[in-house]
């Protein structure tokens, strides 16, 4: 199951108590004091992993707690600082504050960290509060408490390519094609349920990654159909492929319709490089092919590619074309 979006509460850990303790040895009947300090709460943090696809844990776990520090102890031992709790997150996770909304970090590369929440300092023993006046002090402080707050996790893909068109344009079938992906295809709308990613092989030592997200309706800016639920993950891409049936009723309404959905959604998105794709070829009686390759698009300057995942047709150009506009 792949889940993009979640909150949850972490806590770092309270620092420990500092101590009161005395010396007590052999002939030295008032010895002085030897309160240890506590030790500092363990903090929170999150490590951003590229091996992990999904936010899945976080439904069933929502609180998470750093360990304490142990209080001070005697003959002015310290104690030990509480285990820093570490959070294992994909590759691509925005962590905001879950009440302001104001992003804290985006883990967008491998192994990067952030620490949400700082353990409290460790409280200082009695030792530490020794005067000429007072030598004998019989009190010590108390452990700080650790930072707790309320986060919300929000994962974005991070991909080179998004491939954007209306449910059942053939954006499974090509990821499935040009890379090792194995998607969900079938031949009715909304057989995507959630995005997948592909790395495509370019030639010798090259290659790219390729994200597919549910098929986008009009509307979609507003919650209509499933691909506004994640739009979010091709705002990170370099380039966005318009895939558009070649069966389809009215081609320069659904690329109109397209352009507008991701323009109401984000100014990332509208603001992107975009290629458009005609898919599908192979339904095209042959002698039609040639002449639908010419077919001009009002609104997109560049020449449309016309292919086939099912027969391979053209799916070279797709990839030279791709890796040309990656390459500027």
């Amino acid at each position: 199951m792949f889940v993009d979006f979640v909150e949850i509460e972490i806590k770092a850990g309270d620092g420990g108590d500092g101590a009161v303790a005395f010396r007590r040895e052999k002939y030295v009947p008032k010895g002085g004091p030897a309160g240890g300090n506590g030790g500092k709460g363990g903090d929170v943090v999150f490590l951003a992993e590229r091996n992990l696809q999904t936010l899945l844990d976080f439904r069933y776990r929502r609180k998470y707690e750093a360990e304490n520090g142990n209080p001070g102890g005697t003959s002015l031992k310290d104690g030990r600082s509480g285990e820093d709790l570490v959070i294992r997150v994909p590759v691509g996770t925005i962590i905001k504050d879950a009440e302001s909304g104001k992003i804290l970090s985006d883990l967008n590369e491998e192994g990067m960290i952030f620490i949400a929440a700082h353990g409290g300092r460790g409280g200082k023993g009695n030792s530490n509060f020794a005067t000429p006046t007072n030598q004998t002090p019989r009190f010590a402080e108390e452990g700080k408490p650790g930072e707790e707050r309320k986060v919300s996790l929000e994962l974005k893909l991070i991909a080179e390519v998004g491939l954007v068109g209306f449910p059942n344009a053939g954006k499974s079938t090509l990821i499935s094609s040009i890379s090792a992906a194995k998607p969900k295809i079938a031949d009715y709308p909304f057989t995507t349920l959630a995005p997948n990613l592909g790395i495509v092989q370019y030639k010798e030592y090259k290659s790219f990654t390729v994200a597919d997200i549910p098929g986008i309706i009009e509307g979609a800016h507003e919650g209509k159909g499933l691909g506004h639920r994640f739009l979010r993950h091709i705002e990170r891409t370099k380039i966005l492929l318009i895939l558009i049936d070649v069966s389809a009723e009215d081609i320069q309404t659904q690329y109109d319709t397209i352009l507008a959905e991701l323009e109401k959604y984000s100014e990332i998105l509208a603001g992107k490089k975009k290629l458009l794709a005609f898919s599908k070829a192979d339904l095209l009686p042959p002698d039609e092919v040639k002449s639908f390759a010419k077919k001009k698009i009002k609104g997109y300057d560049g020449k449309p590619l016309l292919f086939s995942s099912v027969s391979r047709l053209n799916l070279d150009k797709v990839l030279d074309e791709l890796w040309k506009n990656l390459s500027e």
